[in-house]
């Protein structure tokens, strides 16, 4: 699986970005798909994922409320809506696919984010 990323840029607090990934080479069909995040000088985060099958879609307790996660099935393209934006939001986001049945984790090229405040 191929995962490319995009959406990112500069935006100021308050403001709303939505991230796009999109898969080739397969489906995400089988896998939790989702997206991770760093800051700089921080270690990589979690933020929110699924599973393509159908499930509890999970958010970290600090994006709830404000960024939600869906799916274009026909696209086979995962989206990351963020809304009420922070500085802290500012990060390099990575789009994320994980089968743990066939023990594969994928990740996609990271698209920045920066909030100003």
């Amino acid at each position: 699986v191929q995962l490319q990323a995009s959406g990112g840029g500069l935006v100021q607090a308050g403001g709303s970005l939505r991230l796009s990934c999109a898969a080739s080479g397969r489906s995400f069909s089988g896998y939790i798909v989702g997206w991770f995040r760093q800051a700089p000088g921080k270690e990589r985060e979690f933020v929110s994922a699924f599973r393509w099958s159908g499930g509890t879609t999970r958010y970290a307790d600090s994006v709830k409320g404000r960024f939600t996660i869906s799916r274009d099935n026909a696209k086979n393209t995962v989206y990351l809506q963020m809304n009420s934006l922070k500085a802290e939001d500012t990060a390099v986001y990575y789009c994320n696919a994980e089968s743990p049945t066939l023990g594969v984790h994928y990740w996609g090229k990271g698209t920045l984010v920066t909030v100003s405040s």
